[in-house]
């Protein structure tokens, strides 16, 4: 068995199966670990897992749950709130499968990640920190991709999707342990469809252009020679980090991405990290 490390799976939007075959793959090696990291779609899977349900009960969820709800696109929203949905369908049902648990009722250590746009950094969300806050707060804060959903405010903060933070945000020492860190981060190419930019509302098709170009330059982002070894990318390929139209194959499909990347890549980075 290998030692202990902390997962962190960072972004991903919609792509969130992609961490599920992640976490499959850890089962699988045997690869051991207390607390873990979720970041933006990252913070669905790890919150999920943390709080006691297991990786066939999440599949299964992400299989059969259609993210076309959550969209509620609308101008109004965008024009007074900052984004096309509230986020608060999602939030309802990201408390649903967690049972409206809080940090400190969770099986694992769990962190969340989010971005306070007031002044860039980032903030975390945990049982040290945030004992008593529902878990599926802290993920609608992870996951407030900009543009997409409305910007919701955190005392004197802002909270928007933690994807956008630099590396180093990530790259410390969660447990208190020096226990090394492992990240997963998607790496997405898409190619982008001819969107129809007339008509009534072209707006609309403006600002999914402009969310998929921005989340997929956060996705192509040059990783720090620092943290290459504490860094596997999960090529995804042409899924978008905004696709909520996706269906049951596409969503498979990226599973398997993640969980052959994670068998394949897994083991050699732990070899490395303890030579």
């Amino acid at each position: 068995m290998y030692k202990s490390i902390v997962p962190i799976f960072a972004g991903g939007g919609t792509r969130l199966p992609a961490h599920l075959g992640v976490l499959k793959a850890l089962e699988i090696l045997d690869v051991p670990f207390t607390d873990l990291v979720g970041v933006s779609g990252g913070s669905i899977i790890a919150s999920f897992y943390a709080s006691g349900l297991s990786i066939n009960d999440i599949k299964r969820i992400a299989l059969q749950t259609n993210y076309n709800q959550f969209r509620e696109f609308s101008l109004v929203k965008l024009i007074r709130h900052g984004g096309l949905s509230s986020g608060d369908a999602f939030e309802k049902w990201v408390d649903l499968h967690l049972q409206g648990k809080t940090f400190s009722q969770l099986k694992m250590k769990l962190h969340i990640v989010a971005t306070d746009v007031t002044n860039g950094k980032p903030v975390i969300f945990d049982a040290e920190r945030t004992p008593d806050m529902k878990v599926s707060q802290a993920v609608r804060f992870s996951m407030s991709i900009p543009l997409v959903f409305s910007f919701k405010p955190f005392g004197k903060r802002i909270m928007v999707d933690g994807s956008i933070l630099s590396e180093d945000a990530l790259h410390r020492d969660w447990d208190h342990q020096g226990t090394p860190v492992l990240c997963f981060r998607l790496r997405g190419e898409h190619e982008y469809d001819n969107l129809n930019v007339n008509g009534i509302f072209p707006i609309f098709n403006y600002v999914t252009l402009l969310i998929r170009t921005f989340m997929t330059t956060i996705s192509r982002e040059y990783i720090n020679e620092n943290f290459w070894h504490n860094t596997i990318v999960i090529n995804i390929g042409e899924y978008s980090a905004v696709d909520f139209k996706m269906n049951k194959e596409q969503k498979h499909d990226l599973y398997k991405v993640g969980l052959q990347t994670a068998l394949e890549i897994v083991p050699i980075k732990l070899a490395y990290k303890h030579t």
